[in-house]
């Protein structure tokens, strides 16, 4: 952990204090209300979305950047982002590409719907590393 949702939570509660709206959609559901509160945020205030599958979490992503409604929106961005196919799929079933494609196809489509709005978006993402590397970065996103 290197402080990566605490530096957006404070950043949430600098735009409340300014009466800006804010979102945060919480792919990993492990937002933590009491922990965001002592940072200043306001969580009754907070929209907070806990979706299910990688496709629910963009497309409120986009709803909310189209809806003109919100300022900040912060969003897990990690493996949590689970494709539907992948969820509702059989263990050991090859889903190869299906994130990154779902990923690609959505910031296309967030970015134009982002700068009409003139929303502020964040993604967190995590740093894993690569079994087995010897030579070379070990380190990459999910």
């Amino acid at each position: 952990s290197s402080g990566k949702t605490t530096i957006t939570l404070e950043l949430i509660a600098a735009a409340q204090r300014q009466g800006k709206t804010c979102a945060f959609i919480d792919a990993e559901h492990a937002l933590d209300p009491v922990y965001a509160k002592k940072l200043g945020v306001e969580i009754d205030a907070l929209l907070v979305s806990q979706p299910d599958t990688g496709e629910q979490a963009l497309e409120i992503c986009d709803a909310l950047a189209r809806s003109g409604a919100i300022d900040v929106m912060v969003s897990t961005l990690s493996a949590a982002l689970t494709p539907k196919a992948e969820i509702e799929g059989e263990m050991g079933d090859s889903h190869m590409g299906l994130q990154a494609r779902m990923l690609s196809q959505a910031m296309r489509k967030l970015t134009g719907n982002l700068k009409q709005s003139n929303c502020m978006c964040i993604f967190i993402n995590q740093i894993r590393m690569k079994i087995g590397v010897m030579f070379g970065n070990p380190e990459t996103t999910t």
